[in-house]
């Protein structure tokens, strides 16, 4: 994502006012819109990486449950399958006698359900008393606002100190917390309650409820950042059925997917749900925003290559991603914001570091890699659809961007798609690797810039191609002449420049000097998914990524087992990011290695198994063994946009299905099944104007496809 990767860890350790250590939970995420909440299992908002977020800025930095001035007892925590609601179950520890008998441990259970929607956090804190004693129940909440910006949540400083945060007002049942930006930008935070308090705070509202025998007491509790009527019964339900009927809304987009294996359809649902979740809806269509906590803002690559895993299913995300993007193409040169025209963008930010230009990522275009995978994700969507209209209409900033790939692109004229920060405030490293150390020589030293990766080469071998593809369409056969030339020249290029003849692989990159990286890294991977080596070469570089160098039985690592800087622990040296394995997988499919691909995903699929079905950002790179899960990273984004889509694009690798929408034709390639799958159904799948289902079931050694009765849509087998 960026090189500022995140060291807060997952989970915090507080001390209570009994002096009893609160060990790490589990943290849990939801998001509507611009607005997001991670929570540990409690419920709890501690501070480290957790609160309530808006815009890129914490409103909530605290959010405390005790009963009895201690936590409640953790009995389970979960989100609902569509990602609508967090639910916490608890119970209490022994309450002191306050008026009536005492309540042992376990008399009081305590359900903690909240949402989002509207920018608003509702929660509903449910009491039920299961004694068969009345019980006085002491009840607090603690809470607080630091307004701190994600960049200083993520542990950046500021040198030139923060704004004024205003004296908390209280007002009966409410909260109000204000704080005067820098940016001249007054953002507040409210915290309202059903019931008055019987002692309210600006960091704490005590209550007192008397519950008889097997009843319950409801307390409802909202935070917005504006006014509004007090939290009831009626507004938290009326809130709750508009944001369920939004998510599912954003669920029914596209084909509907169902295999004969349960666990695998929990898989294919869960990511479904997550990319819904994450999936924020624009004036241009929808975009997947990267992942929560870090990145739950729109980035260029991370929403092309989502776009991408799910585009043979459901291509208007594609479509929104590619609108969204032309709208926020660069129109100047800037070493601050590492632009040029027609660059397109890296991330977006709201908050008041980047408003002030304390950093560079309000709108920031420093990835090299983005630009080419716009171009060739335009081309992918244009075959898929055959929507020429679109395409028609994003032409000029298509024209726009594969002249900065070659002009900008090339900074050192040396045939070669490079990148050099502008500004040390700037990536160092501007490839989906993006963390400073990502990139270096078999010695294990940094090399000079200009740094040409060698899996951006293979995004505008594609770019180049699927330009001239258009061209063509459009009946300009100079421009196609001219960008096949180009596809070719580059292709030529990295099979002299990238290829190490005595490890059968291609180098990582080739630095400012012209000396490759001679080091094996799962970049080549990406050359493979855009059909740029040669066959014999393409064999050797999938042999080598089915390795136990490269498969620790889950996933590709980034990085080699053995190489320099080697590391199954770090960000990008050796851990295990299921979208890289992905695009490893396509491109082993694309050059026939069907068994390889199968291996991959059931390799994936077991790894979402251990992680109640949600595949994380990246997981570390140790060798599987015999009944031991996969290792987790500690600061991995949960749930990540191109962790999810990860699924739909190995199940793609797996089938060998493609869309002609020129023709309105399927094609499968050898189709086969994931390990323990015997059938699947994809349902409502789009060819131009058609639908259309599609049945693959095993028959014999070979898995057979067949459509439904009235389809008109073609398929076409080759084995």
């Amino acid at each position: 994502m960026d090189d500022m990767t995140p060291d807060t860890p997952v989970g915090s350790v507080e001390t209570g006012e009994t002096g009893e250590p609160r060990v790490p939970y589990r943290l849990f995420a939801l998001k509507d819109k611009d607005t997001f909440l991670v929570a540990d299992a409690f419920g709890d908002v501690l501070g480290a990486a957790d609160g309530l977020f808006h815009d890129d800025t914490r409103l909530l930095s605290k959010l405390r449950l005790l009963l009895g001035n201690r936590s409640p007892a953790l009995l389970s925590a979960a989100v609902s399958q569509d990602n609508v609601f967090f639910t916490s179950h608890a119970t209490n520890e022994p309450l002191p006698a306050l008026g009536g008998a005492a309540a042992p441990h376990g008399a009081i259970h305590v359900e903690r359900k909240r949402f989002l929607w509207d920018q608003r956090l509702y929660e509903r804190l449910r009491f039920v008393n299961y004694s068969r004693d009345m019980v006085i129940l002491p009840v607090s909440l603690e809470y607080d606002a630091d307004f701190h910006d994600m960049f200083e949540v993520r542990g950046s400083k500021r040198p030139g100190g923060r704004g004024r945060v205003l004296p908390a007002e209280m007002n009966g049942r409410s909260v109000t917390y204000a704080y005067d930006g820098l940016d001249g930008v007054r953002r507040t935070s409210i915290i309202s309650f059903s019931e008055p308090p019987g002692r309210l705070g600006p960091q704490r509202a005590d209550f007192m409820f008397m519950l008889t025998p097997e009843t319950h007491f409801d307390l409802y509790i909202e935070v917005g950042v504006e006014h509004a009527h007090a939290p009831t019964r009626e507004r938290w339900r009326a809130a709750a059925a508009r944001a369920r009927v939004d998510m599912r809304k954003r669920r029914r987009r596209g084909a509907r997917l169902h295999s004969s294996g349960r666990l695998f359809n929990d898989w294919l649902e869960k990511s479904r749900a997550d990319l819904a979740l994450l999936t924020t809806e624009f004036a241009t269509g929808p975009y997947p925003y990267a992942g929560i906590p870090w990145f739950s803002t729109p980035f260029g690559r991370d929403a092309i290559i989502t776009a991408w895993q799910v585009l043979w299913i459901e291509p208007s995300l594609a479509k929104g991603v590619l609108g969204y993007l032309a709208e926020h193409q660069a129109e100047e040169v800037s070493a601050f914001r590492d632009s040029a025209p027609g660059k397109i963008m890296h991330e977006t930010r709201k908050g008041e570091m980047t408003a002030l230009g304390e950093l560079p990522f309000g709108r920031y275009y420093g990835g090299v890699d983005t630009t080419p995978l716009f171009v060739a994700l335009a081309c992918a969507y244009a075959e898929r659809t055959g929507d020429l209209a679109f395409i028609e209409g994003l032409w000029e900033p298509l024209l726009a961007a594969i002249a900065w790939i070659e002009h900008f692109g090339d900074s050192d004229g040396d045939g070669l798609i490079d990148y050099a920060r502008g500004l040390d405030s700037g990536l160092s490293n501007q490839n989906w690797k993006d963390s400073e150390d990502s990139v270096f020589h078999e010695d294990g030293k940094f090399p000079d810039g200009p740094i040409a990766v060698v899996e951006v080469q293979g995004y505008a071998f594609a770019a180049f191609k699927g330009m001239a593809d258009l061209a063509e369409r459009r009946g300009e056969p100079e421009n196609a002449e001219r960008w096949r030339a180009k596809a070719e020249h580059l292709r030529q290029q990295v099979e002299t420049k990238f290829w190490m003849e005595d490890k059968g692989f291609y180098a990582m990159a080739v630095d400012g000097h012209g000396k490759p990286c001679r080091v094996k890294g799962s970049n080549p991977g990406h050359l493979l998914f855009c059909g740029l080596p040669s066959p014999d070469r393409a064999k050797k570089v999938a042999e080598t990524l089915l390795s136990a160098a490269f498969h620790n039985g889950f996933g590709v690592r980034t990085l080699a087992q053995g190489e320099p800087r080697f590391n199954p622990m770090s960000y990008h040296n050796g851990s295990v990011w299921p979208h890289d394995t992905a695009i490893c997988a396509m491109g082993l499919a694309r050059y026939g290695q069907r068994d390889g691909v199968v291996e991959m995903t059931s390799g994936l699929f077991e790894t979402a198994v251990h992680y109640e079905m949600r595949l994380p950002e990246l997981f570390c790179g140790f060798p599987r063994l015999p009944g031991e899960p996969p290792v987790a990273y500690p600061v991995a984004c949960l749930p990540q946009a191109w962790a999810a889509g990860s699924a739909f694009m190995m199940l793609q690798a797996c089938l060998g299905i493609t869309i002609d929408g020129w023709r309105g034709e399927v094609h499968l390639t050898d189709p086969r099944l994931p390990i323990g799958i015997d059938n699947l159904q994809i349902d409502g799948l789009r060819i131009g104007a058609a639908l259309t289902d599609i049945t693959f079931e095993h028959v014999g050694a070979h898995v057979a496809a067949h459509t439904s009765k009235h389809s008109q849509v073609p398929i076409l087998i080759r084995r």
